[in-house]
């Protein structure tokens, strides 16, 4: 029997709710340090395991563990939601570390981003069409109606169909007039900041959407402890690939999946008895500026997205 399985806070703002309760504890705790707008440039190694990163500018922090949290590649695509700085920096890292990475070609697309001058792409989120919002072509046809879970199919059906109907010259449309109506700016508070910030009324007319990039499944292969396959690295969020999404994550996992392999690594840092060891810059570069990926992204439009 199907039911309501997904906690919300603040209508579609839980991940918004997640970051301020984080942090805040953050702020409270005097053992954190917090240092802002440093660039880690590469990873570091000693005694056969990784004991800190390089910054750009050649400082080295050492550490007794490092936990990649440095999210996913939305920003190599041209349409994405994704935050630009999201290159796959750390992947980059990880890799020339010696990490294990997997599943790389998961990419997932999300199907309703809002179709109007962002970069990263705002997104009508999959929780209007849980509350009932229908996909629409132009001329109020309802696409995905004879299609097996219609809106609610997984991401990547739906993201196809959608891109099916644009190829075709069609416009295509998320119509919550009828399922929310008049609750939009109290249940979705969020889109309906951004739509209007657009010049859209969800009230009162259908939001234009189309498929972007939002979601790697791929990254650096990690255990249930969030452990990558070097010592001393782990990795968290984006980056890391856990195998729970598989090929295609569903909606709200994400945020679950971090909090949980947090703790998972925590503990497991805490219970690792790591040598306290000298790290040396390692011969393991970042690679190209980060110019080079938007270079990248020119070359990928055409066909990935």
């Amino acid at each position: 029997m199907a039911a309501r399985r997904i906690v919300h806070a603040a209508g579609d703002a839980t991940g918004a709710a997640v970051l301020a309760a984080l942090a805040n504890a953050v702020a409270a705790t005097p053992s954190i340090e917090v240092r802002e707008g440093l660039l880690v440039a590469g990873l570091v190694e000693a005694g056969g395991r990784i004991a800190g990163v390089r910054l750009a500018d050649g400082t080295v922090l050492s550490a007794r563990a490092v936990v990649l949290a440095t999210g996913g590649i939305g920003g190599l695509y041209r349409s994405a939601t994704s935050p630009r700085g999201a290159t796959g920096r750390g992947l980059a890292m990880a890799a020339r570390a010696g990490a294990v990475l997997r599943d790389m070609e998961f990419v997932q697309f999300h199907p309703t981003a809002i179709a109007v001058a962002g970069d990263p792409m705002p997104l009508a989120t999959e929780a209007l069409r849980g509350a009932g919002a229908i996909l629409v072509d132009e001329s109020g046809r309802r696409f995905m109606a004879d299609v097996p879970g219609a809106e609610l199919a997984p991401r990547d059906t739906v993201a196809r169909a959608i891109h099916a109907e644009i190829g075709a010259g069609r416009r295509v449309y998320l119509d919550a007039r009828a399922s929310v109506g008049a609750a939009f700016p109290r249940r979705f508070p969020t889109v309906d900041r951004l739509c209007r910030a657009a010049g859209l009324d969800p009230v009162n007319a259908p939001i234009p959407v189309r498929p972007a990039a939002h979601y790697h499944m791929g990254g650096v292969k990690v255990d249930g402890s969030g452990r990558s396959s070097l010592a001393g690295l782990y990795a968290v969020g984006e980056v890391a690939s856990t195998g729970l999404h598989g090929a295609n994550r569903l909606a709200s996992n994400s945020l679950i999946e971090g909090l949980v392999f947090a703790r998972a690594i925590a503990e497991a840092i805490l219970g690792d008895s790591a040598p306290s060891l000298r790290p040396r810059t390692a011969a393991i570069a970042e690679g190209r500026d980060i110019d080079a990926g938007f270079d990248l992204r020119a070359l990928m439009a055409p066909a990935p997205g």
